[in-house]
């Protein structure tokens, strides 16, 4: 079976105005004790992937490329040694455009990595600084030559809508700009306005953001226009050319097994899903000296398993099958499917072939349209069963 690895980073050159992940800004003089910290807690838990086989590797943050080449290399060298990696695994850093030079793409290439996946955000240089981003379009433009130069030929740009002082011209501008750059995947997701952070702080003084009238029909034509320019929507913020679609994230969506390292990161594994605190500090002090390391740790029961289902999958351009998810979960389908028809009737879902997916008017009110499947979830019990038996009896 196939594993996927996360690394969190998480330094940064600077905070962005919006970003609630968990990421310092500067910190370089606690960056030694970290890479002893990783490759530490990579080798004590390397024996529990031994069975399997790690497909991805993605170096997320923070700005993983802020982290310097000698450490991410040196990172990437110890997975691949303790390890099963795979021959045709996918390996991917984030990075920022002003992070990254031709050089040290160059390197990072040899090392390993062969997928970059770069914050572009915006065109629009006054969005960009709005933000908080350290960076210029230009330079995206820039570390996107010298990503091609270094012979990465695997290459998403991430996009955000809803910006302050975004119209509809400019966000139309962005993307066709970030064609122009021939990327392999694209990522258009929308602005959250999450709390503490100094954009919220900046909407409560009255920095004026699209309305979700304006940021829905962003994304419509996002999502039309980026079909017509030969992408496939798989997900709900993200877009590959055939065949290119992040494999890492897929496992996200499709319930499959990763194990996360660094301060916050998640992992999905063994029946479990867990977390690492929170804490910079104390994830180093708790690797290298003993202490608290592990925020969350809970098993995943059916019921809860049978909700990141359908939660999941309806993420999905893929969709769900009602007939796997009644059948492994233990879970009746028909409430579910009386209620996606609903939603089919409203121009929200669609069914073909036995899957049921959400079109992308229903992908801009999936949370409201999970939210109602998973209050009708019910368990198959034998008075449902012999129910249903009557049921057919009669329609007979």
């Amino acid at each position: 079976m196939g594993l996927g690895l996360y690394i969190h980073i998480p330094f940064c050159r600077q905070k962005c105005a919006y970003c609630d992940f968990y990421s310092l800004a500067g910190r370089r003089e606690r960056m030694e004790d970290y890479r002893r910290a990783l490759e530490a807690h990579l080798a004590e838990a390397a024996p529990q992937a031994a069975h399997f086989s790690v497909d991805t590797v993605y170096f997320g943050g923070g700005t993983p490329s802020f982290f310097g080449v000698e450490n991410l290399a040196a990172l990437l060298k110890g997975i691949k040694k303790k390890y099963p990696v795979s021959r045709d695994a996918e390996i991917t850093l984030e990075a920022n455009p002003d992070s990254v030079e031709p050089k040290s793409l160059k390197q990072l290439r040899r090392a390993g990595f062969n997928r970059l996946s770069l914050g572009m955000q915006s065109a629009d240089n006054g969005q960009l600084a709005a933000l908080g981003r350290p960076h210029t379009f230009e330079q995206t433009h820039l570390a996107v030559l010298s990503a091609r130069r270094a012979g990465f030929e695997n290459l998403s740009l991430d996009l955000m809508y809803g910006l302050p002082g975004q119209d509809m011209a400019s966000w139309q501008d962005t993307v066709e700009q970030a064609l122009a750059l021939a990327p392999q995947h694209l990522s258009a997701y929308g602005l959250k306005v999450e709390p503490g952070t100094p954009l919220a702080r900046q909407v409560e003084q009255g920095e004026a953001l699209p309305d979700d009238d304006e940021q829905a029909a962003f994304y419509l034509w996002a999502v039309r226009h980026l079909e017509q320019a030969g992408f496939e929507q798989y997900e709900i913020s993200n877009f590959a050319r055939p065949g290119l679609a992040s494999r890492h994230n897929l496992k996200y969506w499709l319930l499959e097994p990763y194990m996360g390292f660094g301060p916050g990161a998640h992992s999905d594994f063994g029946g479990h899903r867990y977390s690492y605190i929170r804490d910079l500090e104390g994830y180093i002090q708790g690797v290298l000296q003993g202490g608290r390391l592990v925020d969350e740790d809970d098993p995943i029961p059916d019921r809860e398993r049978s909700s990141e289902y359908l939660m999941l999958g309806l993420r999905t351009a893929g969709g769900i099958d009602l007939n796997h998810y009644q059948r492994e979960y233990r879970m009746r389908a028909a409430p579910i499917v009386a209620r996606l028809e609903d939603f089919r009737a409203q121009g929200w879902a669609a069914e073909r072939e036995g899957r049921w997916r959400l079109t992308p008017e229903g992908f801009l009110l999936s949370n409201q349209i999970i939210g109602q499947l998973l209050e009708l979830q019910q368990p198959v019990t034998l008075e449902s069963t012999l129910s249903a038996l009557r049921a057919g009896e009669a329609e007979a």
